[in-house]
């Protein structure tokens, strides 16, 4: 087994050296990047970022026609590991960690970018949440962190890093965004629990909070161009946040660079959570 690791990580270093990638912060990690469901996602940037400073990385999809789009996206990055997960699946789960197990034997970090939750019910009052609705947006949207983590851990044999998505509409409110509020609320409370859980492992546990995108994800918000606009227009550096600036935030959480931080937010949203009100520009008369 040891031969066979030692067999594996020479290979690595060798393709890193042939694509200039061998001195990079992430040079000889490796890691799973989760919720990858175009070019424009979130954790496309913080995979790009990644692999940019060495990092080798494996992708997962879930359903064929993600599958389709993740796998020409995951080849770009020269990643030789695309799986299927469904993470209301046990049994799925089960099985791509010990796939991940089986070819590399360990792991350094893992992206969780994924939230779920029924489109119409995204819009209106957070009152008229159905039942469903409320269960399976806080089961992908939360437990999944917990879930994937949790697997994670053994996985990760000398330390290693931890880092997902939240809002800030989980702290404040934000119209249209519903339930999706109260599961980042509660996703943020599980990366605080998890990094003490995760910390005698020397696993670090950090949320990245970028502000609004033009993402798949967030098109499915009801009035998402004008929150947007409002957020651009509003925030300190007048602008919103980027896939770069996103990445760069996620390098920073799960690189050497963040090696004393965990259990935090970091606000990626170019100041706006900052903010009591509008700009004085923007104000009427």
């Amino acid at each position: 087994m040891r031969q066979r690791e030692e067999r594996r990580k020479h290979m690595m270093a060798t393709e890193a050296a042939g694509t200039g990638l061998t001195n990079g912060l992430m040079a000889g990690k490796r890691g799973l990047v989760m919720g990858v469901a175009n070019d424009h996602s979130i954790a496309w940037g913080i995979a790009k970022a990644l692999r940019a400073e060495g990092a080798e990385l494996a992708f997962t999809y879930q359903g064929e026609a993600f599958g389709r789009r993740v796998a020409p996206l995951a080849e770009t990055l020269d990643s030789k590991i695309v799986l299927p997960a469904d993470v209301m699946s046990d049994e799925s789960l089960d099985a791509l960690f010990a796939k991940l197990e089986d070819e590399w034997g360990e792991i350094d970090f893992l992206v969780h970018a994924i939230a779920y939750s029924d489109k119409s019910e995204l819009r209106g009052r957070f009152m008229d949440t159905s039942r469903e609705n409320f269960r399976q947006t806080m089961e992908i949207s939360c437990f999944s962190f917990v879930n994937v983590a949790k697997r994670a851990q053994p996985l990760m044999k000398n330390g290693g890093s931890v880092v997902t998505l939240t809002y800030l509409g989980s702290d404040r409110v934000m119209p249209n965004y519903n339930i999706m509020g109260v599961a980042k609320a509660a996703l943020e409370a599980s990366v605080r629990y998890l990094a003490f859980d995760l910390g005698p492992s020397n696993i670090r546990v950090n949320a990245l909070s970028p502000g609004p995108m033009r993402t798949l994800a967030g098109s499915a918000i009801g009035g998402a161009r004008k929150v947007f606009r409002e957020t651009g227009e509003n925030a300190p550096l007048r602008r919103n946040v980027s896939l770069d600036d996103v990445g760069g935030a996620a390098l920073f959480t799960l690189s050497p660079l963040g090696a004393g931080v965990t259990g935090e937010v970091l606000y990626v949203d170019c100041g706006y959570h900052v903010m009591g009100m509008a700009a004085e520009d923007n104000l009427s008369d």
